[in-house]
Protein backbone atom coordinates (compact mmCIF):
# COMPACT_ATOMS: atom_id res chain seq x y z
CA UNK A 1 0.00 0.00 0.00
CA UNK A 2 2.73 2.51 1.04
CA UNK A 3 4.93 2.34 -1.82
CA UNK A 4 1.94 3.19 -4.43
CA UNK A 5 1.04 6.47 -2.49
CA UNK A 6 4.80 7.21 -1.79
CA UNK A 7 5.68 6.66 -5.57
CA UNK A 8 3.41 9.41 -6.30
CA UNK A 9 4.85 11.90 -4.89
CA UNK A 10 7.69 11.63 -7.58
CA UNK A 11 5.45 13.09 -10.42
CA UNK A 12 5.99 16.17 -9.05
CA UNK A 13 9.56 16.21 -10.88
CA UNK A 14 6.94 16.60 -13.78
CA UNK A 15 7.26 20.19 -13.04
CA UNK A 16 9.88 20.80 -14.54
CA UNK A 17 9.27 19.36 -18.10
CA UNK A 18 9.01 22.66 -19.53
CA UNK A 19 12.52 23.82 -18.97
CA UNK A 20 13.67 20.53 -20.40
CA UNK A 21 13.62 18.48 -24.02
CA UNK A 22 11.76 21.53 -25.73
CA UNK A 23 12.67 21.09 -29.60
CA UNK A 24 12.98 24.12 -31.83
CA UNK A 25 9.68 25.60 -32.68
CA UNK A 26 8.40 27.82 -35.29
CA UNK A 27 9.60 31.54 -33.40
CA UNK A 28 9.55 34.37 -34.24
CA UNK A 29 12.17 36.45 -34.08
CA UNK A 30 12.50 38.50 -30.46
CA UNK A 31 13.37 41.89 -32.70
CA UNK A 32 14.82 44.49 -30.24
CA UNK A 33 12.95 43.26 -27.36
CA UNK A 34 12.74 46.57 -24.37
CA UNK A 35 11.61 46.82 -21.11
CA UNK A 36 12.89 44.09 -18.69
CA UNK A 37 15.68 41.73 -20.16
CA UNK A 38 16.56 44.62 -22.82
CA UNK A 39 18.49 42.74 -25.27
CA UNK A 40 17.63 39.49 -24.27
CA UNK A 41 15.94 36.52 -26.31
CA UNK A 42 13.48 34.11 -24.67
CA UNK A 43 15.60 31.60 -24.76
CA UNK A 44 18.22 33.45 -23.48
CA UNK A 45 16.06 34.59 -20.51
CA UNK A 46 14.97 31.17 -19.78
CA UNK A 47 18.52 30.02 -19.94
CA UNK A 48 19.35 32.55 -17.17
CA UNK A 49 16.16 31.01 -15.39
CA UNK A 50 17.31 27.97 -15.29
CA UNK A 51 20.68 28.59 -14.27
CA UNK A 52 19.29 31.19 -11.40
CA UNK A 53 16.60 28.28 -10.33
CA UNK A 54 19.21 24.86 -9.99
CA UNK A 55 21.41 27.49 -8.27
CA UNK A 56 18.95 28.23 -5.65
CA UNK A 57 19.36 26.51 -2.17
CA UNK A 58 15.84 25.87 -1.50
CA UNK A 59 12.64 26.32 -2.75
CA UNK A 60 8.51 25.85 -2.60
CA UNK A 61 6.85 24.08 -5.12
CA UNK A 62 2.65 23.90 -5.27
CA UNK A 63 0.49 23.04 -8.05
CA UNK A 64 -1.03 20.47 -9.75
CA UNK A 65 0.80 17.39 -11.16
CA UNK A 66 -0.84 14.37 -13.00
CA UNK A 67 -1.09 10.68 -11.46
CA UNK A 68 0.09 8.49 -13.88
CA UNK A 69 -1.21 5.39 -11.66
CA UNK A 70 -4.77 5.94 -12.07
CA UNK A 71 -5.11 9.07 -14.35
CA UNK A 72 -6.10 11.80 -11.94
CA UNK A 73 -4.30 14.50 -10.26
CA UNK A 74 -1.87 14.99 -7.49
CA UNK A 75 -1.85 18.41 -5.65
CA UNK A 76 1.41 19.15 -4.07
CA UNK A 77 2.44 21.56 -1.85
CA UNK A 78 6.00 21.10 -0.81
CA UNK A 79 9.15 23.04 0.66
CA UNK A 80 12.60 21.15 -0.24
CA UNK A 81 16.01 21.99 -0.09
CA UNK A 82 19.55 20.48 -1.47
CA UNK A 83 20.51 19.18 1.62
CA UNK A 84 17.62 16.78 1.08
CA UNK A 85 15.26 18.04 3.82
CA UNK A 86 11.37 18.66 2.91
CA UNK A 87 8.50 19.38 4.22
CA UNK A 88 5.02 19.62 2.80
CA UNK A 89 1.10 17.88 1.66
CA UNK A 90 -0.01 15.91 -1.11
CA UNK A 91 -3.50 15.99 -2.11
CA UNK A 92 -5.32 13.36 -4.11
CA UNK A 93 -8.31 15.09 -5.42
CA UNK A 94 -11.43 13.46 -3.68
CA UNK A 95 -9.23 10.62 -2.56
CA UNK A 96 -7.29 11.89 0.99
CA UNK A 97 -4.29 13.96 2.13
CA UNK A 98 -0.90 13.26 3.58
CA UNK A 99 1.50 15.34 5.16
CA UNK A 100 5.20 14.73 4.14
CA UNK A 101 8.56 15.43 6.43
CA UNK A 102 12.38 14.49 6.14
CA UNK A 103 14.88 15.70 8.10
CA UNK A 104 17.97 13.82 8.57
CA UNK A 105 17.64 9.90 7.55
CA UNK A 106 14.57 9.74 8.85
CA UNK A 107 11.10 10.33 6.55
CA UNK A 108 7.66 11.26 8.78
CA UNK A 109 4.27 10.64 6.80
CA UNK A 110 0.86 11.03 8.13
CA UNK A 111 -2.37 10.26 6.58
CA UNK A 112 -5.70 10.86 6.88
CA UNK A 113 -8.78 8.00 6.30
CA UNK A 114 -9.67 8.95 2.86
CA UNK A 115 -6.01 8.53 1.48
CA UNK A 116 -5.43 5.10 3.13
CA UNK A 117 -8.89 4.12 2.01
CA UNK A 118 -7.74 5.01 -1.54
CA UNK A 119 -5.00 3.15 -1.68
CA UNK A 120 -6.17 0.17 -0.03
CA UNK A 121 -6.00 -1.65 -3.49
CA UNK A 122 -7.32 -5.46 -3.40
CA UNK A 123 -7.17 -5.69 0.34
CA UNK A 124 -9.59 -6.59 2.15
CA UNK A 125 -12.34 -4.27 4.00
CA UNK A 126 -11.04 -5.85 7.30
CA UNK A 127 -7.27 -5.31 6.19
CA UNK A 128 -8.08 -1.77 5.06
CA UNK A 129 -9.78 -0.85 8.24
CA UNK A 130 -7.35 -2.33 10.44
CA UNK A 131 -4.60 -0.20 8.37
CA UNK A 132 -7.32 2.78 9.00
CA UNK A 133 -7.39 2.17 12.70
CA UNK A 134 -2.96 1.66 13.03
CA UNK A 135 -2.43 4.65 10.77
CA UNK A 136 -5.08 7.16 9.93
CA UNK A 137 -4.02 10.52 11.33
CA UNK A 138 -0.76 9.52 13.08
CA UNK A 139 2.42 10.05 12.63
CA UNK A 140 4.55 7.46 11.06
CA UNK A 141 8.52 7.13 10.17
CA UNK A 142 10.58 5.07 8.28
CA UNK A 143 14.57 4.98 7.37
CA UNK A 144 15.10 7.44 4.46
CA UNK A 145 17.38 4.19 2.66
CA UNK A 146 14.45 1.58 2.69
CA UNK A 147 12.80 0.67 0.35
CA UNK A 148 9.87 1.84 0.66
CA UNK A 149 10.98 5.56 1.36
CA UNK A 150 13.88 6.11 -0.94
CA UNK A 151 11.97 7.85 -3.81
CA UNK A 152 10.84 10.15 -1.08
CA UNK A 153 13.76 11.32 -0.46
CA UNK A 154 15.17 12.08 -3.65
CA UNK A 155 12.29 13.74 -4.11
CA UNK A 156 12.99 16.27 -1.20
CA UNK A 157 16.77 16.50 -2.88
CA UNK A 158 16.16 19.83 -4.84
CA UNK A 159 19.12 18.61 -6.96
CA UNK A 160 17.82 15.77 -8.03
CA UNK A 161 14.56 17.21 -8.79
CA UNK A 162 16.14 19.89 -11.06
CA UNK A 163 18.79 18.12 -12.12
CA UNK A 164 17.24 17.58 -16.03
CA UNK A 165 16.84 21.51 -16.24
CA UNK A 166 20.41 22.01 -16.27
CA UNK A 167 22.29 22.46 -19.73
CA UNK A 168 18.83 23.82 -21.42
CA UNK A 169 19.08 25.28 -25.03
CA UNK A 170 15.95 26.97 -25.28
CA UNK A 171 13.78 28.46 -28.01
CA UNK A 172 11.59 30.06 -26.24
CA UNK A 173 10.05 33.29 -27.09
CA UNK A 174 9.12 36.21 -25.16
CA UNK A 175 5.47 37.01 -24.32
CA UNK A 176 4.00 39.92 -22.37
CA UNK A 177 5.28 41.06 -18.68
CA UNK A 178 2.46 40.42 -15.61
CA UNK A 179 2.80 39.49 -11.99
CA UNK A 180 3.01 35.74 -10.17
CA UNK A 181 1.52 35.71 -6.31
CA UNK A 182 2.60 39.86 -7.05
CA UNK A 183 6.07 39.59 -8.34
CA UNK A 184 6.82 41.43 -11.53
CA UNK A 185 8.12 38.60 -14.08
CA UNK A 186 8.30 38.23 -18.12
CA UNK A 187 6.27 35.46 -19.88
CA UNK A 188 8.26 32.85 -22.31
CA UNK A 189 6.46 30.32 -24.68
CA UNK A 190 8.20 27.22 -25.75
CA UNK A 191 6.84 24.71 -27.55
CA UNK A 192 7.59 20.32 -28.48
CA UNK A 193 5.33 19.33 -30.94
CA UNK A 194 1.69 19.87 -30.02
CA UNK A 195 2.74 20.54 -26.50
CA UNK A 196 2.94 23.96 -25.05
CA UNK A 197 4.44 25.53 -21.86
CA UNK A 198 4.04 28.53 -20.64
CA UNK A 199 7.23 30.21 -17.89
CA UNK A 200 6.98 32.76 -16.14
CA UNK A 201 10.47 34.41 -14.95
CA UNK A 202 10.81 37.01 -12.43
CA UNK A 203 12.89 40.24 -13.49
CA UNK A 204 13.26 41.56 -9.98
CA UNK A 205 16.21 40.56 -8.24
CA UNK A 206 17.81 36.87 -9.46
CA UNK A 207 15.73 35.54 -12.64
CA UNK A 208 14.16 32.48 -11.05
CA UNK A 209 11.59 30.41 -12.66
CA UNK A 210 7.93 31.77 -10.90
CA UNK A 211 5.88 29.64 -12.54
CA UNK A 212 5.49 26.71 -15.35
CA UNK A 213 1.88 26.26 -17.30
CA UNK A 214 1.82 22.79 -19.24
CA UNK A 215 -0.39 22.04 -22.11
CA UNK A 216 1.64 18.38 -22.39
CA UNK A 217 -0.80 15.39 -22.71
CA UNK A 218 1.72 13.80 -20.51
CA UNK A 219 2.30 16.10 -18.17
CA UNK A 220 -0.42 18.75 -17.69
CA UNK A 221 -0.79 21.41 -15.37
CA UNK A 222 0.33 24.06 -13.12
CA UNK A 223 3.37 24.62 -10.62
CA UNK A 224 4.35 27.59 -9.37
CA UNK A 225 7.50 28.53 -7.16
CA UNK A 226 8.51 30.36 -4.72
CA UNK A 227 10.43 30.89 -1.18
CA UNK A 228 13.87 30.94 -2.84
CA UNK A 229 16.56 30.36 -0.80
CA UNK A 230 14.55 29.92 3.17
CA UNK A 231 14.93 27.60 5.49
CA UNK A 232 12.85 24.24 4.90
CA UNK A 233 10.76 23.88 8.28
CA UNK A 234 11.45 20.40 8.12
CA UNK A 235 11.51 19.54 12.00
CA UNK A 236 10.29 15.83 13.64
CA UNK A 237 7.00 16.32 14.19
CA UNK A 238 5.97 16.26 18.09
CA UNK A 239 4.02 13.45 20.05
CA UNK A 240 3.71 9.86 19.22
CA UNK A 241 5.37 8.27 16.51
CA UNK A 242 4.99 5.11 14.44
CA UNK A 243 7.59 3.30 13.37
CA UNK A 244 6.69 1.10 10.25
CA UNK A 245 10.27 0.05 10.14
CA UNK A 246 9.69 -2.01 13.10
CA UNK A 247 6.09 -2.72 11.99
CA UNK A 248 7.14 -4.41 9.26
CA UNK A 249 9.90 -6.41 10.08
Amino acid sequence: MRRTALAALCLAAAATAGLTGCLPGETKADSKPKGPFAGLSGGEIADRAVKATTGATSLRMKGDVPDDEDGGTIRIDMALDKKGECAGTMNMKGQGKADLIKTGDTVYMKYDEAFLRAQAGSDSKAETDGVVDMLAGKWTKMAATGSDAKDIAGFCDLDSVLADAENMNSDATRGKTTTVDGTPAIVLHEKDGKDRYTLYVATQGKPYLLRVDSTSAKDPGTITFSEYDKPVAADKPAGKILDLDKLGS
